[in-house]
C-alpha cells in the first residue's frame, strides 16, 4: 500500500444542516449521512447538547428532499439520562433505516474541566442533569446500540445493545448482511434483554474478541441480532492497541472490504509526541471473506482521522476525514485501485476556527457529485459546533474510465 500527498483544494459549495451557535444546547457533533432509494437524505448526529463532553447529548436526525439545499429541524430519536453520542444512519433499502450510537456515563465531568464559561443558571442545569443519572440508569443505558426504522424514520423499534462501537456504524454487504467494524466496548451477552451473541463453534472465527480490540460483527436479519465475525490484527502495528478506535468499513463492488481505523497513540496528549510520530492518523486492513478474517493493519502515515469510506459509481474509492492540525478542516483521499494506493490531503475546507470539528461522511447524488456532512464551529471559536455540508466533484484526472 502506498500513499502520496496531493494538497490541492477542491471546488465545493457549502451549506448548513443545523446551526444554533448562540444557544446553550446548540452544539452538534459526529454526524453521518445516508441516501434513501427515493433520494431522501438523512443525517444523524448527537445534537442539542452543550459541549463536546456533557450530560445533555441526544440522538437527532435531519432530512432533506432537495439534495441538501434545505433540511428539516432536528428531531430527537434518543434522549437517555446519559450522553448519547456518535450517531450513525444507514439506508437498508425501501423505507428501512438502521441507526447506531453509544451512550456514555459522564457523571465525573464538570464544566470547569473544559474551561466552560457558564452562568450560575447554566451551571445548575449541568448539576441537575448529572444528578439525574443513577447507577441503575447507567447500567441500563450505557453502551453501544442499534435501532431500526421500517417507515423512513417516523417510528423506531426498541434498541438492541451491541458490543462494538464506531462513529459511522454498520454498512450493508452484497449478501444483504450488515457488517459493523468497531472497537469492542464490552463482552457480548445474551442476558439482560440483549440479543447479541457469539457465533461459537464457527470454524471461520480466528480469535475471540476482547475489550479494546477492533473487530467485526455481522447481522443476517436486518440488524435484530448480531454475531462476531473477525478481529483485525493490530499487534504487528507495533502500537498500543488502546490507541486504535473509530473504524469504518465498506464492501466494494468486487467483494473486497476495506477497513480504515483511527489511531491516536498519545490519546490526545500531544505534548508527549515522540520524534517522527504521527498523531490522529489511520491504519488500513482488508477482508476478502465478508469480514471473517482481516489483514494486519498497516499505517497510512499522515495526519487525519477518523475515516468514512464511499465507493463512487465510477469505482473510485473516496475517504473523507478530519484535519485537526492548523489549518483545521476536512480533507479527502482517493484511491482508484481498491485501496492499493491513495492520493491524500485534497482540501475540502480549511477554515475551521477550532480543532473540534470533522467526523465527515459522504453520499453520492444522482448527478455524480458528492455531498459530505461534518461538524464545525461556523464562524468563531465562541460558536457552538454546527452541522455543515459541502457538495463537490471528484477531480477529473482520478475518475476511473
Amino acid at each position: 500500500m502506498e500513499t502520496s500527498r496531493v494538497g490541492n483544494d477542491l471546488i465545493a459549495q457549502h451549506g448548513v444542516v443545523a446551526s444554533y451557535p448562540d444557544q446553550f444546547l446548540g452544539y452538534f457533533g459526529w454526524p453521518t449521512v445516508t441516501r434513501m432509494e427515493d433520494g431522501t437524505l438523512v443525517v444523524a448526529a448527537s445534537g442539542l447538547r452543550n459541549y463536546h463532553v456533557c450530560p445533555f447529548g441526544r440522538t437527532i436526525i435531519c432530512m432533506s428532499n432537495d439534495d441538501g439545499q434545505t433540511w428539516t429541524p432536528p428531531r430527537v430519536i434518543n434522549d437517555t439520562p446519559l450522553d448519547d453520542r456518535d450517531a450513525s444512519i444507514g439506508s437498508l433499502g425501501g423505507n428501512k433505516l438502521v441507526l447506531s450510537w453509544f451512550s456514555a456515563d459522564h457523571r465525573n465531568a464538570k464544566p470547569s474541566d473544559y474551561q466552560l464559561q457558564l452562568s450560575p443558571r447554566e451551571s445548575k442545569w449541568w448539576e441537575d442533569a448529572l444528578a439525574g443519572v443513577t447507577d441503575e440508569s447507567a447500567r441500563r443505558f450505557v453502551g453501544s446500540w442499534i435501532r431500526i426504522s421500517n417507515d423512513a424514520g417516523l417510528t423506531w423499534l426498541e434498541p438492541v445493545r451491541v458490543f462494538v462501537r464506531a462513529p459511522h456504524g454498520p454498512s450493508k454487504l452484497r449478501t444483504g448482511d450488515l457488517l459493523y467494524l468497531g472497537k469492542q466496548v464490552q463482552e457480548p451477552t445474551t442476558t439482560g434483554g440483549s440479543i447479541t451473541k457469539y457465533a461459537s463453534g464457527d470454524e471461520f472465527l480466528p480469535a475471540r474478541m476482547i475489550k479494546g480490540q477492533i473487530g467485526a460483527i455481522g447481522s443476517s436479519d436486518g440488524g435484530y441480532t448480531w454475531n462476531q465475525r473477525g478481529v483485525v490484527p493490530l499487534t504487528e502495528a507495533g502500537e498500543d492497541v488502546a490507541g486504535f478506535n473509530e473504524p469504518h468499513a465498506i464492501q466494494l463492488q468486487t467483494g473486497r472490504i476495506i477497513g480504515l481505523i483511527r489511531n491516536d497513540p498519545n490519546r490526545h496528549d500531544y505534548h508527549n509526541r515522540q520524534p517522527g510520530q504521527t498523531d490522529f492518523t489511520m491504519y488500513q486492513s482488508i477482508s476478502d471473506d465478508d469480514g471473517y478474517t482481516w489483514s494486519p493493519a498497516e499505517p497510512l502515515g499522515f495526519h487525519g482521522a477518523p475515516p468514512h469510506l464511499l465507493e463512487h459509481s465510477t469505482g473510485t474509492v473516496v475517504c473523507v476525514y478530519s484535519h485537526r492540525m492548523d489549518p483545521f478542516g476536512v480533507r479527502v483521499m482517493i484511491s482508484y485501485d481498491q485501496g492499493e494506493t491513495w492520493d491524500y490531503d485534497y482540501v475540502l475546507r480549511d477554515d475551521g476556527p477550532h480543532p473540534d470539528l470533522g467526523y465527515p461522511s459522504s453520499v453520492e447524488l444522482n448527478d455524480g457529485s458528492i455531498l459530505t456532512v461534518y461538524y464545525q464551529r461556523p464562524n468563531s471559536v465562541d460558536d457552538k459546533c454546527a452541522l455543515l455540508w459541502s457538495r463537490w466533484r471528484l477531480p477529473e484526472q482520478l475518475v476511473i474510465q
